[in-house]
Formats: structure tokens, sequence, C-alpha cells
């Protein structure tokens, strides 16, 4: 009696481990990230080493801004096998949105080895070698030498810090044909706010004492800070190339400064003034606050009613970006119904001037309010106007697997069968083995609820074969688990 007691106590843990992996994908694959983190977390308290849920966490920690965290949960994920490709692509990927362009791109070459056909790696490189020549120019004005700390590069050997990796690998060669800013009003112009950043940083760097210290992770603070200034170098490097400034054109007011009078401002102006205000309004977002971003484009909203159809000839799509943005804030607040308001508005405008991305965009989230407060009818009538405009395959397989859902959270299971089979379908084309798996799961689901058995069985196991290809075992013990229930009403 008492080892049967003993099996049990040791199966719980399991099985509470599995629920709260799956709470967390579920809740990552809703938007909730921080509630996703907090499920994860949790799931590392009954299973420390688990390299997936590690990945799950990352992924979160990197949908939020928090690239740091993303990227110590990744090298987390790799600690016990440094093959695990997930744990390989997240790394780069938290790489790459840390800036750290060159050490990405090793990371997706290294996983893009060991799964060719996975084609998130090849994309991932095709984006980090844009970047790397965005940043710095052509591939001919960069000189990677073979000096220095090159133990990265060494399956089993221990990790080397990105930021000294990427100086000890790269030596940037000034060349004649490169547009870099001549003096420092120029520096001063392109760098606005920041131009203070670098020149506290340059004082720091003189103070000997300070730069020989070393940060709580062992790096020294001199990498530290040199990094950060190649990196503002590099900026304004890339700035210059985007939007010249002529040795002649006037001294302007930085774009961070209040425009108190909007009208008097030069025709160029508004324009960048805008890309640089949503840049600013996406990014307070993508960090988790949502309170600034918010203000941020009520301001910049308040500044363009001042501004006629001349200053801005795409004035009401760009109102319609503000729209959108300040929806995405108070939806992330909790205001639901203004944040439905706000993309009504909109689409409203993306209707007006005909721009199918904004209307994707704006259909979209007014799809995600409804889905969140459960109104689903009415989420399924916004998702299901996308779908003639949708081209891209990720998209409609995402698009096909939420309609579904909602169709089986209405009870609607042949509906949501059908959707189900066309998300599939769809991730087949793209052969995204991640959404292949979501995709047999939501029909076998339905399979179930119409009593078709025998169906059921065959794409749970469809989606447990998907699960061990990815080797991610939190989809293997769920779907396991879901395939054993199935079979239980098999006729004997």
């Amino acid at each position: 009696m008492s080892d049967l007691s003993g099996e049990n106590e040791g199966q719980k843990p399991k099985g509470v481990f599995s629920t709260l992996m799956a709470n967390g994908d579920w809740l990552y694959l809703k938007g909730e990230y921080k509630k996703a983190i907090e499920s994860y977390t949790t799931a590392l308290t009954l299973k420390p080493d688990d390299k997936t849920c590690f990945v799950g966490r990352s992924k979160c920690y990197l949908k939020m801004g928090q690239s740091d965290s993303a990227l110590k949960d990744a090298e987390a994920s790799l600690k016990e096998d440094k093959t695990f490709f997930e744990g390989l692509y997240q790394k780069a990927e938290a790489l790459y949105f840390m800036g750290e362009f060159e050490f990405a791109l090793v990371f997706y070459h290294r996983g893009q080895k060991l799964r060719p056909q996975i084609q998130d790696f090849r994309l991932g490189i095709q984006k980090a070698q844009e970047a790397i020549e965005n940043s710095v120019g052509c591939p001919s004005s960069v000189k990677l030498e073979i000096k220095g700390d090159l133990s990265f590069l060494e399956k089993d050997e221990e990790r080397v810090q990105p930021i000294t990796a990427i100086q000890n690998l790269t030596t940037e060669k000034k060349q004649q044909n490169k547009k870099t800013p001549k003096n420092e009003k120029t520096t001063k112009q392109l760098l606005g706010n920041f131009y203070s950043d670098k020149k506290c940083l340059e004082n720091l760097l003189k103070d000997k004492t300070l730069v020989n210290s070393k940060t709580k992770s062992g790096e020294k603070l001199q990498d530290v800070i040199q990094s950060s200034l190649t990196y503002l170098d590099s900026c304004t490097e890339f700035w210059s190339q985007e939007k010249p400034i002529c040795p002649g054109e006037r001294e302007r007011k930085s774009m961070h400064q209040k425009r108190s009078k909007p009208r008097h401002i030069a025709p160029t102006e508004p324009a960048q003034f805008l890309l640089k205000s949503l840049d600013d309004i996406a990014a307070e977002l993508s960090s988790g606050n949502a309170e600034g971003s918010l203000k941020k484009a009520e301001e910049v909203m308040k500044i363009m009613q001042g501004w006629s159809e001349k200053e801005v000839p795409n004035k009401k799509e760009v109102l319609g970006s503000l729209h959108s943005c300040i929806g995405n804030a108070l939806f992330d607040l909790g205001d639901t119904d203004k944040a439905l308001e706000h993309h009504q508005k909109d689409l409203e405008l993306a209707e007006q001037c005909k721009l199918p991305d904004a209307m994707l965009r704006a259909l979209d989230h007014i799809g995600q309010v409804y889905a969140q407060t459960r109104q689903f009818s009415q989420a399924i009538e916004f998702w299901e106007r996308k779908i003639p405009l949708v081209c891209d395959g990720l998209e409609k397989t995402w698009l096909f697997h939420e309609i579904g859902w909602c169709y089986l959270e209405l009870g609607r299971h042949e509906e949501a069968r059908d959707y189900g089979t066309r998300s599939a379908a769809a991730a087949d084309e793209i052969a995204d083995e991640k959404w292949q798996i979501n995709a047999n799961v939501l029909v076998a689901q339905s399979e179930l609820k119409l009593g078709n058995f025998e169906s059921c069985v065959s794409h749970f196991e469809r989606a447990l074969t998907k699960a061990k290809l990815q080797e991610d075992e939190s989809a293997m013990n769920a779907i396991q688990k879901a395939v054993d229930e199935a079979k239980q009403h098999l006729p004997q």
C-alpha cells in the first residue's frame, strides 16, 4: 500500500509540470507573456534543468523586450546539450535583438548545420547578414581576423561573452567611400539625445579605476562601455546613410524635444518625427510599459491634429497607426472597450485609404480583443474578414487555428475541425512543425467532441510525431496523455 502511495506521489509532480508547461505554451500563444513566464518559472521549480521550459520562458522575455533575460534562459537550455537546436535558435534570436548581429549569425549558422530543414535558421542568417551590412556597411568594409579568444566555436568549450567575442572577431576598417560623420556637430544631430549618453560613456572610459572593475557576470566594465560606444558609432554610421545631413543644413531640434509649434516645422521634419515617435511607442509597449506607450501615442496624436495633409500627405495612414498603438496599449492595461474603439477607428481609416496591410492589422487586433473577452462569435466575424487578404503562410496557419479555437469554445465542433484541417494544411505548406502540432491537436480535440475517436487518435498521434521531431518534451507528455485517454473510447 505504501509503495503504491509513494509511486503516486512521484507521478504527481510530473503531471503538474506537464500542466504548467502546457499552460505556459498556451498563454504564450495568446500573447499573455507575463502570465506565461509565471507558469514556466513555477514549472522550473519542479524540473530545474528542463531545456524546453527555459526556451519557452526565453521566448516570453524576448517578446517583452527583456533581451538579457531571454539570452540567459537560452544559454541555460544549452547547458547540458550544446546541440539543442531550439536553444541555439533562441540564443541567436536574443543576441540579434540585443544588436549583437555578428554573434547571432554564428548561432544561426550552427543551428542550420544541425537542422537544415528548419527555415527559421535560414531566415535568421538572412536578417542577421542584412543587419550587419546596414550597421557597418557592405561586407568588404569589414575584415574578420582569426585572433583572440575563439573558444566559443569549440563544441565543448565554455561560452565566451558575446561582447568580447565580437570585439576579437571584428576589426572595422574605415573606408573612403563610407559615409562616416565628419564632425561632432553632425554626430550630435544624428544621435539626438543619445549624444549626451555617448559623451558620458567616453568620460567613464577615462576613469582607469572604474574601467578595470568587473560586473557581476565577470565582464570587464571597459568591455561593456567600449561595446556601447561601438554600437552608438554603428548607429551613427547607419543613420548617416539613411538620412545624410549636408554640411550647410541648419541645425534642427532633437526629435525627442516637445514641439510646441508644429506648424512652423520644416517640411522634412514631420516624417522623421513620426517615424521616430512610432518606433518609441512600439518600444515602450514591447518592454512592458503600456502606460508610457499610451502617453506618447496620445501626445503624438495631438501634434498630428495640427498638421495639414500638405505637411503629412499620408496623414490618415499615420493616424490609423496611432489608433492601433493606443488600442494595443489600452488592451495591455485591461481597458478592452476603449481599445476596441481605437482599433475600429484604425479599420475605418484603413478602409478609406484602401490599405490592405493596415486592414489586416486592425482586423487582427479587433479579433484579439473579442477573443480575449470571450466574445468568440465577434472574433470569428472579424478574423474571417481577414482570410481573403492574407498571403503569408505562417499568418494563414495562425489565423485558421485561432478561428477554429473560437469555434471549439462555442461548441461548434464541425467548424472547429474544418478550420483545424485548414490550419494543418497551411502548416504543412510552410513545413512549420510547431504549428503542425497545434493544428493537429485542434483537429483531434474537435473529433473527440464529435465522437470520431479513431480520427481523434490519428491526429493526436500525428501531433505526437511532430513533437518528438521537435524534441518538445512538454508537448510530448501532454499529447501522449491525450492519446491514452482518447484510446480508452476505442472499441476493444
